[in-house]
C-alpha cells in the first residue's frame, strides 16, 4: 500500500556488488523483482551506487527510486566502503502506487537497444534460444554456436559479470546485465524484451546484444603526401575525438533511456541536452572529416549502379520519424519507380539525408515535401522540394559556400553540408542545384550520369 516510513533499514554488499544481507523492506523488494539473498542486486539504481562506492572507496547519499510491479519507492540511501564490499544504510523509505507506464520512454529504450544492437534471438519463456540473428560479423560466431545450442538458455553462451548462480537467472536481473563473448575485449549489454500480454515474458523474450564500446572507425586512407593541409579534421585524429564522444551520447542515452532507475524530470532533460550536443558534435566531426577527404587531391568516389528511386525512399525512412515528429509528410517515388544512375552509393545516400534533413528542419510544421526521381537524356536527377521559407537571389548565389548557415544560428548545423553535398555531386561527375524564391520553399536537384545498361 502506499505510505512512508522513516524506519532505517541496513544491508551488505560483498567485492563483487552481490546483497549478502538485507533487512525489511528492501529484502522483500529485492525478492519480489526476481533477486536472492545472496545474489546480484537487481534494482539498477542502487547497483550503480554500490558499484562507484566500492571501486572509488568513496561513501555516497544521494535520493533514489526503484520500484516493482505494483508500486514505485522512494528513499534516501548511504553506501560506505568496508571490507571488501559496502556498508548500505536507507532511510525515508516512501512508496506510492505505480504510475501508468510512459510508453513513449520504453520504446524509445527499446528501439536505441534494437538500433545497436549486434545480435538479436527469440527466447522461449525459460529464456531458451528459439532463433537467433546476427547483424554483423563481430557476433557471427556466437550467433552460430547458439544456432547449434537451439533450445538451452541463451546464458551458457556468454560469460555475466560478477555472476556465479546457476543460470537462467530471473529476467529482470538479466536485462541491462553486463557479459563478456568470448575471443571478444569488450564487455557487452544484454536487454530482454518481455513477450505475452499476461505476466510478463509469459510468451517468451527477445534478447538484444549491445556493444558498450563505440563502432570500430572506418580506416580511411593515408593522404598522398603531397596533399596541401585543408580546413577539415586529420582523418588520424577523427577516430580518436569519435571515440570519447561516441561514448558520451550512448551514456545519456542510457540516462535519459532511464536503462539505470527512474530519474527526475530535470536530469532525464539535462540528458537529452547533453545527447542533443554530442550528437551535434559528432556530426561537426563528420563533416570536417569528409570534408579533409573531399578537398583531398586523390579523392574519388567508387561508382556503382544505383537507383535514385531506391535512395530516396531508404532516406525518407531514416528520416520518417523526424518528419512525424513536426508533423511534415514526406511524399517519396512509389514502389516501382525508379531512376538507374552511376554513382557511390553511400555518398549518394549522404547527399539526399543532407537534403532531406535540410527540408525538413527548415520547413513550417504541418508542411509538406516532395521528393522526384526522372531520367533524361543520359541525365538520372532526384529532386526535393519544400515548402519552407525559401531563398533569395543573394542567398542562392551563397548557400552552396563553405560554412555559409545564410544567418542561421542555434540550429544545430555546420554550414557544411550543401558545400560537402555539392563537392560529392560534381566528384560522381553530376551536379547539385537550386531554384527557389523568397516564401515559395527551394527545389534542390541531384543529377547524375544516368545508368544506361539500365535502362537500355
Amino acid at each position: 500500500m502506499p505510505g512512508s516510513s522513516t524506519l532505517r533499514t541496513h544491508a551488505r554488499t560483498d567485492g563483487a556488488d552481490r546483497l549478502i544481507a538485507a533487512d525489511e523492506p528492501l529484502a522483500g523488494l529485492h525478492l519480489r523483482c526476481g533477486g536472492e539473498v545472496p545474489g546480484a542486486i537487481v534494482a539498477p539504481a542502487l547497483r550503480e551506487v554500490v558499484q562507484m562506492a566500492r571501486e572509488y572507496g568513496l561513501k555516497l547519499a544521494r535520493r533514489l527510486r526503484m520500484a516493482d510491479d505494483r508500486e514505485v519507492f522512494s528513499m534516501w540511501v548511504e553506501v560506505e566502503p568496508e571490507g571488501e564490499g559496502c556498508r548500505v544504510a536507507i532511510s525515508n523509505w516512501r512508496s506510492e502506487g505505480r504510475p501508468p507506464a510512459n510508453v513513449s520512454d520504453d520504446e524509445h529504450r527499446i528501439a536505441m537497444a534494437r538500433h545497436m544492437a549486434a545480435l538479436s534471438a527469440r527466447l522461449g519463456p525459460r529464456q531458451e534460444l528459439l532463433a537467433i540473428d546476427s547483424h554483423g560479423a563481430e557476433l557471427a560466431p556466437l550467433a552460430q554456436q547458439m544456432t547449434s545450442g537451439a533450445g538451452r538458455p541463451w546464458t551458457d553462451f556468454v560469460s555475466l559479470e560478477g555472476n556465479v548462480h546457476q543460470q537462467p537467472l530471473h529476467w529482470r536481473l538479466l536485462d541491462g546485465a553486463r557479459l563478456r563473448v568470448a575471443g571478444l575485449p569488450q564487455l557487452w549489454t544484454a536487454h530482454l524484451v518481455p513477450l505475452g500480454g499476461g505476466e510478463p515474458g509469459s510468451g517468451g523474450f527477445e534478447l538484444l546484444l549491445v556493444s558498450d564500446a563505440p563502432a570500430p572507425a572506418v580506416a580511411q586512407p593515408a593522404p598522398a603526401p603531397a596533399a596541401p593541409r585543408h580546413n577539415g579534421i586529420d582523418r588520424k585524429i577523427a577516430p580518436v575525438l569519435r571515440q570519447p564522444v561516441s561514448r558520451i551520447i550512448a551514456n545519456a542515452e542510457t540516462i535519459r533511456s532511464q536503462l539505470s532507475g527512474p530519474l527526475a524530470d530535470e536530469y532525464t532533460n539535462y540528458a537529452a541536452d547533453i545527447t542533443a550536443a554530442g550528437e551535434h558534435l559528432l556530426a561537426l566531426i563528420e563533416d570536417l572529416t569528409t570534408l579533409e577527404l573531399i578537398e583531398d587531391d586523390s579523392f574519388s568516389p567508387a561508382p556503382d549502379q544505383i537507383d535514385l528511386a531506391d535512395v530516396a525512399r531508404r532516406a525518407a525512412g531514416i528520416l520518417g520519424m523526424r518528419a512525424r515528429d513536426r508533423q511534415i509528410s514526406v511524399d517519396v517515388p512509389k514502389a516501382g519507380e525508379s531512376a538507374p544512375a552511376i554513382g557511390e552509393f553511400r555518398r549518394v545516400l549522404q547527399i539526399v539525408l543532407n537534403l532531406l534533413g535540410n527540408a525538413i528542419r527548415y520547413s513550417p510544421e504541418g508542411s509538406s515535401i516532395w521528393l522526384r526521381a526522372e531520367s533524361e537524356g543520359g541525365i538520372a536527377s532526384l529532386t526535393v522540394a519544400d515548402q519552407g521559407e525559401g531563398l533569395n537571389a543573394e542567398e542562392i548565389l551563397r548557400v552552396f559556400t563553405k560554412f555559409e548557415r545564410l544567418g542561421r544560428s542555434g540550429d544545430g548545423g555546420s554550414g557544411l553540408g550543401l558545400y560537402i553535398s555539392r563537392r560529392l555531386a560534381e566528384a560522381m561527375g553530376g551536379t547539385l542545384t537550386v531554384e527557389s524564391a523568397k516564401g515559395q520553399g527551394a527545389r534542390f536537384t541531384l543529377s547524375l550520369p544516368a545508368d544506361q545498361a539500365a535502362t537500355s
